[in-house]
């Protein structure tokens, strides 16, 4: 690869030098260990290489249900020692992780190898199904044995709640037992202080020869069989809720007819650069992984393994940016959210009537009131963006009915947005935490020390941060559409928007630095901060024109731009930290949703910039996957970007960052009342010297198009179309 040259109460805060209870402790990284997840609905699993899982309070390794740690150990011996890894992968579509093993050499008494390395072959496959995890385990010779070799399987569960394995201190817990049910079952079973019962089962087939409460033993004898093999079924249960766990074929056969159905009338892309290939096909895999049937809709979990839950903000983006792919997944995240919006006031979880949902959780410290989280609204953006992805979603779908059906909760979303989302009623909406247990800042840049002024010192609330209010101009816009499309009036909400680009205009701007300002403090006074949150003025669409391109002109300098991608904080400024979380790292969800109001303003080029960084980004990644951030350091010869040490990976908006990329090179834009395909200037990076868009559907119609590159310039063919959808090409 090509070296890029560029290198307590309101309004009072508390100082910025204690970080807040809710962040993640960090005693060892999660690069010491390339770790696998696994993921089906609400469970997932963190295993190391080996397959193995050696979960402490450091650690993030286990089984996971509903935000507990059902498995916290598990560990394989052969003949009694560790075996060699000879590799260790997840299958392209994340339906599984299959490891190969040999044993080490083998001792005797004497201290001689009476077997030596490699003669002996162990395979682990692993996958999930409901709440059961699933194991097999193969083991062959390649030669005499002359002895019985001894297979030796440790576990053990910990049942710790998800905030306690991220650093969380609980001064009490519930009573834990374990007990050997009969020869072949172990099960452990946690009391906890919220009067909930979780299980833990173990089955083994064939049974062990030994069995306890903390491992279980065979005595194989590979010289008379060609393969012994184990089946370990590992069932997670709430009060013995669970329904029986089926047999371990019959549970693949689900997993994977459950991911074709919901594959089904996806789009795809495709091209002749096979190393990109794989990074568009992990993508498309892990948002599949990470996409949760709720009783409302199927929808995105934020990442594993801090934030395999509902994250309203999260959703949301991930949505907007597969919007053209996948509309379902849209309609999946807007009537969770709907059902899930807040009617009345909470302050303990920072909840006013209208709001929309930050996180939920499941597990018992939640239930306990210990963290705010079980239903918990303290997120300032989530609100608008509800209201815009609706827009989006009508006007990608043109499914009114769905509209029809949530259009009392965004409306009770634009009263919140006017009411006690402005509770000084000057036109920008602002936050402050409800109780001293809430988030303290509560925009996507959420660490206690993300919004700060340009001498470093933190902003005091109330604040309303950059792209909120341009949020909220676009959720002005998308009302205006809806109420027209279902016979409402709508002059109100288009005056509004126009109303408040104005004032954002007059009041976010900062000729000085030739940036919008990162947020107004609670004195109205600017944060006069380089930030990223202005690019998502231009996905909005709220800027102007020339402010626009004075923008694009500052991404891709040397001091946002690292060569991998847009820092959350440009270099030089006050707080800079490349290795921070929101202070100067790269975002790849970030960065997308800035390509794509790069792209609406018509700066081509600047997207192909951030497009080609996170492709390359992506392929120095052992899976060419995006993480949810790398740190925001400048790109040197022959090396990837540093990993950020406790990043989720898989994370679905940095996920779904692939597909909004391509949609932003290419200007593509797909409009249902019109059944019209658009692209607007469309343009491709120079590794892709074409690309297929399969399966886009609009209206009543599909079309396959192909567009290839030739110098600076894109031709589009039309491969395959079924209806009457037109394409239309602007340059």
């Amino acid at each position: 690869m090509n070296e890029i040259a560029h290198g307590e109460d309101w309004p009072r805060q508390e100082p910025a030098a204690a970080p807040e209870s809710y962040h993640i402790e960090a005693t060892k990284s999660l690069v010491d260990r390339t770790l696998r997840t696994l993921k089906h609905d609400d469970l997932f699993g963190v295993f190391d290489k080996q397959g193995d899982c050696a979960g402490a309070k450091d650690a993030p390794d286990g089984l996971y249900y509903q935000d507990t740690r059902f498995l916290s150990g598990l560990r394989l011996r052969l003949g009694g020692m560790d075996p060699l890894l000879l590799s260790s992968v997840l299958l392209d579509d994340n339906g599984a992780m299959v490891v190969d093993l040999a044993n080490a050499d083998l001792h005797d008494a004497d201290g001689r190898v009476w077997l030596q390395r490699d003669a002996i072959h162990a395979s682990r496959v692993k996958f999930l199904c409901d709440t059961a995890c699933y194991e097999r385990i193969s083991v062959r010779s390649f030669g005499t044995v002359g002895q019985p070799i001894l297979l030796h399987l440790s576990f053990a569960a910990d049942f710790a709640d998800l905030f306690e394995v991220r650093g969380d201190r609980r001064p009490r817990r519930g009573r834990l037992e374990a007990l050997a049910v009969d020869g072949r079952t172990v099960r452990f079973a946690y009391h906890g202080l919220d009067a909930v019962e979780r299980t833990t089962t173990l089955h083994f087939d064939p049974a062990p020869e030994t069995l306890t409460e903390e491992y279980a033993r065979w005595a194989m004898d590979l010289d008379s069989v060609e393969r012994f093999n184990i089946v370990i079924k590992t069932v997670c249960a709430i009060d013995d809720s669970g329904v029986e766990a089926p047999h371990l074929l019959s549970a693949y056969r689900k997993v994977r007819a459950a991911r074709k159905h919901r594959l089904h009338g996806r789009a795809g892309i495709t091209s002749a650069n096979e190393l990109f290939n794989t990074v568009i096909d992990r993508a498309a895999s892990d948002i599949d992984m990470l996409l949760t049937e709720t009783e409302w809709g199927l929808y995105p979990y934020a990442g594993i393994p801090w934030y395999s839950t509902i994250f309203g903000r999260d959703g949301i983006i991930t949505a907007m940016e597969l919007l053209w792919a996948a509309p379902d997944i849209a309609k999946g995240v807007l009537t969770t959210l709907a059902a899930l919006q807040a009617t009345e006031t909470d302050e303990a979880a920072d909840a006013q009537p209208g709001k929309i949902l930050h996180e939920t959780r499941g597990g018992e410290m939640a239930r306990l009131k210990e963290v705010p989280f079980r239903l918990y609204y303290g997120s300032v953006d989530a609100t608008p963006l509800f209201v815009m992805l609706a827009g989006m979603y009508l006007r990608r779908s043109g499914d009114l009915e769905t509209i029809r059906a949530i259009w009392p909760n965004v409306k009770a979303a634009l009263a919140w947005i006017d009411g006690a989302g402005d509770p000084d009623g000057d036109g920008f909406v602002e936050y402050a935490r409800m109780t001293e247990k809430g988030l303290q800042n509560q925009g996507w840049k959420d660490s206690f020390d993300s919004i700060f002024h340009a001498d470093g010192s933190p902003a005091e609330g109330p604040i309303a941060l950059c792209e909120v209010q341009a949020y909220v101009f676009a959720a002005k816009q998308a009302a205006a559409a809806m109420a027209r499309a279902l016979g409402e009036d709508a002059g109100g909400y288009a005056r509004e928007a126009e109303a408040l680009r104005q004032r954002f205009e007059d009041r976010f701007w900062l000729d000085e630095i030739g940036c919008y300002a990162l947020a107004l403090d609670g004195r109205k006074q600017p944060c006069r901060v380089l930030s990223s949150n202005a690019g998502h003025a231009l996905f909005a669409g709220i800027a102007s024109p020339e402010r626009a391109a004075q923008l694009a002109r500052l991404f891709t300098g040397r001091r946002f731009f690292s060569g991998w991608g847009v820092r959350t904080i440009a270099a030089g400024e006050p707080c800079y930290n490349p290795m921070s979380y929101h202070n100067g790292s790269v975002w790849p969800h970030d960065n997308a949703l800035i390509a794509m109001g790069l792209a609406r303003y018509g700066h081509r080029d600047a997207v192909l910039t951030i497009f080609r960084g996170l492709a390359e980004a992506a392929l120095y990644d052992e899976f060419r996957r995006l993480p949810e951030l790398f740190c925001g350091f400048s790109r040197r010869r022959k090396r990837g970007p540093t990993n950020y040490p406790v990043a989720c990976s898989p994370q679905a908006w940095a996920a779904a960052a692939p597909f909004a990329l391509v949609a932003a090179a290419t200007g593509l834009d797909l409009d249902h009342e019109t059944g019209s395909v658009r692209l607007n200037n469309p343009a491709l990076p120079a590794f892709l010297d074409d690309i297929v868009l399969s399966d886009l559907r609009v209206a009543e119609s599909r079309l396959d198009l192909t567009l290839s590159r030739a110098g600076d310039d894109v031709t589009t063919a039309v491969t395959r179309r079924t209806g009457k959808a037109g394409l239309t090409i602007v340059k």
